[in-house]
Order: structure tokens, then C-alpha cells, then sequence
């Protein structure tokens, strides 16, 4: 089993968002006996809430289910449980590295980094930009590189 762990600031918008997309992608490959997927934040700010309302309204227009995601706080066993340590932005990666030195095995990179001409470098937090539309379709374009790599990586098909 391959385990993805999606990271953000807050745990409400931007990787419960990735956390749904990349789940409806490996449900649609029929890889979800393969793949796991969670999220959680750096911050403890909204832990046992729900995706953000704005994070709510785009995935019930694109019809992907949001069902089970809570937000939670990174954790010390999430870096024995994790394979793939997906971050949205630098400061989600400069968070991660002072939570945990790199350990062998553990892929910590950010989502625009599986794409190979990217708008963007980082996820913008529309916690702050308010533009969930454009984090979604971002965040939609990274998930499915994402996928990609893994099957590549992993041999699956």
C-alpha cells in the first residue's frame, strides 16, 4: 500500500482539497486498494473541523465527495506512515523541515513540483486569496501529475 499525506497551513482548504481530487483520481483508476490518502496542517488552528466552506462549495460542483475529512495536525508518526509528503507551498516545506529531518524512503516535496511547466510554484491559500476556483483547478492539474509519477514509480497500472 502506497500512503500520500497532503499538507497545508491550516488543514481547510487547500489539502483536504487534494486530499478529495486525488482520491476521486485513484478511485477512478481502480487503485484505491493501492493508494491511501489523507491530509493534515502544520497549525492546530482547525483541528476536527471540516473542509473550509469555499473548499466545500467547489468540490460539490465538481461532484467529489468530501466525506470523512477532518482537519488534524501533522504528527511524529505520520513520518513512519507516510510514503509521499505533499506540501502546498514553501512554507508548508520549510514547516515540514523543522518538524522532521528528511528520513530515507519519505518523498517531501510540493504539488507543483509533479508538473512540468507550472503556473505556479506554490498552491495559493485562497484562505487568504479567497479564490478557491483557481486553488482547485491548480490543485487539479498537480493531483493528476502526481498520480502520474506514482504509477510510474510504483508500476501500477
Amino acid at each position: 500500500m502506497i500512503h500520500v499525506l497532503f499538507v497545508c497551513l491550516g488543514n481547510i482548504c487547500r489539502s483536504p482539497m487534494a486530499e478529495a481530487v486525488f482520491r476521486e483520481f485513484v478511485k477512478k483508476e481502480n487503485l484505491s486498494d493501492k493508494i491511501k490518502v489523507d491530509s493534515s496542517g502544520l497549525g492546530d488552528w482547525h483541528i476536527g473541523k471540516g473542509p473550509h466552506r469555499g473548499t466545500r462549495e467547489v468540490l460539490d460542483r465538481e461532484k467529489i465527495t468530501y466525506e470523512g475529512i477532518v482537519a488534524r495536525q501533522i504528527s511524529e508518526k505520520d513520518w513512519s506512515s507516510f510514503d509521499y509528503i505533499i506540501a502546498m507551498d514553501d512554507q508548508n516545506i520549510e514547516g515540514l523541515k523543522k518538524f522532521s529531518k528528511p528520513i530515507d524512503g519519505i518523498v517531501v516535496r510540493k504539488l507543483m513540483d509533479f508538473i512540468e511547466e507550472p503556473r505556479e510554484s506554490n498552491v495559493p491559500d485562497p484562505y487568504y486569496t479567497g479564490d478557491f476556483d483557481y486553488t482547485y483547478s491548480l490543485v487539479t492539474e498537480g493531483c493528476k501529475e502526481l498520480l502520474n509519477y506514482i504509477k510510474k514509480q510504483h508500476s501500477l497500472t
